[in-house]
């Protein structure tokens, strides 16, 4: 199996001045421009006393610059921290405090944010955009970005060029990523992947969703998350692909607008995009009763069946061969109503362990309400006497999953079997053609619609901690996150609050919570339950009543 910097430094060479990776309406760069961008990094980094095995973190909004600037932290041998965007300030120091890092890539919106006091380690934090220092200890270390520039030019006094191009390749049992799966400051889950998961995981892209030079595709997912990286970035722009940023959220508008400018071969989003298509655009259209008898007629049905998909691939731009959801489950309606008019498309199922693909299928042979079957590098079993009729946790052995959780060994521990097993913590059963069904998750984990993870324990701990908060529950809920909270009546008499004041607190808490929570975990609603919540006989709450 290639090596993905092996693959990085063919790809460059061949195409050294075609497009690589571009901002919408924005920066673009040729492979030769990317691969001395990479270049300036790892010479920034080198002088900077960042050596193999140590830890730089990447903190930034999706933009060409950010995948420049990962591919120079990992090429230099050092191990990246991708940290998302939009986790606190609190949550940010935190994570590149608990990661060890020893210099952070960012913007200067989130540096205004951190306390540098607060972050030892940090010899410089460096601009993304322009390579500017926002802070740190370490002169000689913001030196060395401040005249990267010139570092290059010492190093290649004839000029750079693809004959300069090389990366190591002897690592692939090395740390490549630590990827925190959340941002509170509570105990945190590093997940450390090495390099050959990236190389398992790019290699079964490139040979069972092949691309070609020149194509274009649209990145709008979280790149410091792993669907993001190994999708969105890495497996196309190692195929010679261009990547388009997305550099802000787009609104369903300015994204048809995007794609329909850009035409790219695949999309690969979550399950609540395609369901906006759904009900926007090709409900109202299959529920149109001329619309419907057309569709019933022989020979007739078939024509306006595809011509409806048609439809909805040229609104994304109409060259898209295939759209892959992953990240939650699609809902079942919208599935069916694409399974009925022919769209090109699939789901598949992974977890930031195992960076992040476990099951996967071509559109053309994939079964309806499963997640694919398992990709060919892994052995994935169910934890059942019968794991055709009788649903067990997924389990998965294989080169691409992780090594466990950075600094956390306990969490490390009860992540694997005895027998090297990863436990998922999601239930499922095969088919008798191999194809997973997954029906449930034995964690509490809700996936959000744009998939991130979303950990309601952190969120009850913030709760828990207002006033008046005698225990809470959060559950999902329609894609929202609604927080059911029994109040101490005790503690509301003592401080002799009045009906008025009673009513309006889960307005106070549903307020303070989202202050210290990223966008994405915040609470759209606080119901009050009327009486403490049913516990087991370990005094946990029977989380399962409460939807």
């Amino acid at each position: 199996m290639k090596h993905y910097l092996e693959m990085l430094a063919e790809v460059v060479r061949e195409h050294w001045d075609a497009p690589a990776l571009a901002d919408f309406h924005g920066r673009r760069l040729t492979y030769g421009e990317l691969a001395a961008s990479i270049e300036r990094t790892r010479l920034a980094l080198r002088e900077a006393g960042v050596r193999r095995g140590d830890k730089v973190a990447l903190c930034a909004h999706n933009c060409a610059a950010w995948a420049e600037t990962y591919l120079g932290i990992v090429s230099s041998g050092a191990v990246a921290v991708p940290i998302l965007s939009n986790f606190t300030p609190e949550g940010v120091q935190h994570l590149v405090d608990h990661s060890e890092s020893r210099i952070l890539f960012t913007d200067p919106e989130i540096a205004a944010g951190l306390d540098f006091s607060k972050l030892s380690r940090i010899r410089a934090a460096v601009s993304i955009e322009d390579g500017a220092v926002l802070g740190g200890r370490d002169r000689a270390a913001a030196k060395a970005f401040e005249e990267k520039d010139a570092l290059l030019a010492a190093e290649h006094p004839g000029g750079f060029g693809p004959a300069d191009v090389s990366y190591p390749t002897d690592n692939g049992d090395e740390l490549a990523v630590i990827n925190y799966t959340s941002g509170t400051t509570s105990a945190p889950k590093g997940v450390m992947l090495r390099h050959e998961s990236f190389n398992a995981v790019i290699d079964f892209a490139q040979r069972r969703i092949p691309a070609h030079p020149g194509e274009r595709i649209v990145s709008m997912l979280p790149m410091a998350h792993m669907y993001g990286l190994a999708f969105e970035m890495m497996y196309p722009l190692l195929s010679g692909v261009e990547v388009v940023y997305l550099t802000k959220i787009p609104s369903p508008t300015a994204l048809v607008a995007a794609m329909k400018e850009v035409r790219p071969y695949i999309v690969i989003t979550v399950p609540m995009v395609m369901e906006k298509i759904y009900r926007g655009a090709l409900k109202p259209k299959l529920s149109k009763p001329a619309v419907r008898l057309l569709m019933a007629l022989p020979g007739v049905g078939g024509l306006v069946r595809r011509k409806i998909a048609e439809k909805v691939r040229e609104s994304f731009g109409g060259q898209v061969r295939t759209f892959v959801m992953g990240g939650a489950p699609l809902n079942p309606e919208a599935e069916a109503a694409f399974r009925r008019i022919g769209l090109p498309y699939t789901v598949g199922y992974g977890m930031t362990e195992a960076c992040p693909l476990l099951a996967y299928e071509d559109w053309r042979e994939f079964a309806p309400g499963s997640c694919g079957k398992p990709v060919d590098y892994d052995e994935v079993r169910i934890d059942s006497p019968d794991p055709l009729r009788v649903d067990g946790e997924v389990q998965a052995k294989g080169p691409n999953l992780c090594i466990g959780y950075y600094r956390n060994a306990e969490a490390t521990k009860a992540l694997f079997t005895k027998d090297g097993f990863l436990r998922t913590g999601d239930l499922g059963h095969f088919d008798a053609k191999g194809n997973l069904f997954l029906s449930g998750r034995s964690k509490n984990m809700i996936l959000s619609g744009s998939g991130q993870n979303i950990y309601p324990e952190e969120i009850e701990a913030v709760v828990n901690q207002q006033d008046f908060v005698a225990e809470s529950v959060v559950v999902d809920r329609g894609g929202k996150l609604v927080a059911r909270v029994y109040f101490d009546p005790d503690a509301i008499r003592k401080a002799k609050l009045d009906d008025a004041a009673v009513a309006a607190l889960p307005g106070r808490v549903r307020t303070a919570v989202n202050r210290r929570m990223p966008a994405y975990s915040r609470l759209s609603e606080v119901e009050r339950n009327p009486s403490p919540f049913e516990k087991t006989p370990k005094m946990s709450i029977k989380r399962f009543l409460y939807r």
